[in-house]
């Protein structure tokens, strides 16, 4: 079992391995080939131990910016039958791409 770290950004949760790379809520002014910092730590397990933290713990995960972009169009549609009431919109988010270097 490699070092892992669940760590939590963009309100959402994310499993974190050496050398893995995770597509997370974009962040803000940063480039390709920044360093990033996740300080929410909420659990980390290696083969020896394996620490919980109430919430979070004080370790900290260290990352790269690979890439940057927008995921693929989502359609939404508002509809009323027999009313003449039609509305479509397109929604495009943000991402980023982050390289785990360490844990």
């Amino acid at each position: 079992m490699a070092n892992i770290a669940i760590i939590e950004t963009g309100g959402k949760q994310y499993k974190a391995e050496m050398g893995s790379i995770l597509k997370i809520e974009k962040l803000p002014a940063l480039k390709k080939g920044d360093k990033v910092v996740f300080d929410k730590v909420l659990l980390t397990a290696s083969e020896k131990d394996t620490k919980i933290g109430t919430p979070y713990l004080d370790s900290k995960v260290e990352g790269e910016l690979v890439e940057e972009g927008r995921n693929k169009k989502v359609i939404v549609i508002k509809y009323k039958a027999k009313s003449r009431y039609f509305k479509k919109r397109g929604h495009r988010q943000p991402f980023v791409k982050v390289q785990i270097t360490k844990i």
